[in-house]
């Protein structure tokens, strides 16, 4: 048989998805990075495709997700030119507004659904590189614990990085959305709190975090989810409990 009629496998058959994806992000990074302007035209399909070393098929179908994220235009009879990019949304939080406990409640009930799956997630795929910040971190909380001293920045330092470990952004753009509120005892530093009381609430903040912190370790996924989620469970029931009226 002459191999040169021989059907050659299209690796663009098997995964057109990913291929087509990974132009995208290259062509918005470059539109981030200021490689390519607003009002600046985009090199041919055929050019790009080329570059890249796909078809313009993979080409096409980058193209049309990057129409739809509103970051390019196609002109009739001219070319395709980037446009300015749509503003991004307000966040989650808004830092100018005092959260009532009521936000609190809530927030801690979503984050117990989402933060869950991050620290699974991140159980699995964190870095070597990764788990040594998570660890070093974390040792940091515990030495503000014991030496009695505020540990905020890191109890938020933590919960990040598990955002991060997952390799997914949106888990990470999450919780940096959440900005100060991802501390709910930020919100609370009142009267309602003896200092006995607090020193028991931040031992058990501690003890928490340490079994989320062991499960990373482990790369154990479900014991992490779990233990996170019953961190944040018991975040919103220390502060249910604060709120109910002193006999």
């Amino acid at each position: 048989m002459n191999k040169s009629n021989t059907p050659q496998s299209d690796p663009l058959r098997t995964k057109p998805a990913s291929l087509s994806q990974a132009i995208v992000e290259r062509l918005s990074g470059q539109m981030a990075s200021g490689r390519f302007r607003p009002g600046d035209q985009l090199p041919t399909e055929s050019e790009l495709a080329r570059e890249h070393g796909v078809s313009r098929t993979v080409v096409r179908e980058a193209m049309s997700q990057l129409r739809e994220r509103g970051l390019i235009e196609r002109r009739q009879g001219a070319g395709t030119f980037v446009l300015t990019p749509p503003p991004r949304h307000k966040p989650l939080i808004d830092p100018e507004l005092e959260l009532t406990v009521q936000d609190l409640l809530q927030l801690l009930q979503l984050r117990a659904s989402l933060e869950s799956e991050s620290a699974a997630l991140a159980a699995l795929h964190r870095t070597p590189e990764q788990l040594q910040q998570i660890s070093e971190t974390h040792r940091l909380f515990l030495q503000a614990l014991q030496e009695g001293r505020d540990n905020t920045a890191h109890d938020a330092r933590f919960h990040l990085l598990l955002a991060e470990a997952t390799g997914n952004r949106y888990f990470l753009d999450f919780i940096n959305h959440l900005g100060n509120a991802l501390i709910p005892r930020n919100h609370l530093r009142s009267a309602r709190l003896s200092t006995q009381d607090r020193a028991s609430l931040l031992n058990r903040i501690g003890q928490e975090h340490e079994d989320i912190y062991h499960a990373i370790v482990r790369q154990d996924a479900d014991a992490a989810r779990t233990a996170m989620r019953m961190h944040l469970i018991n975040s919103r029931l220390r502060i249910l409990k604060l709120l109910e009226p002193k006999t």
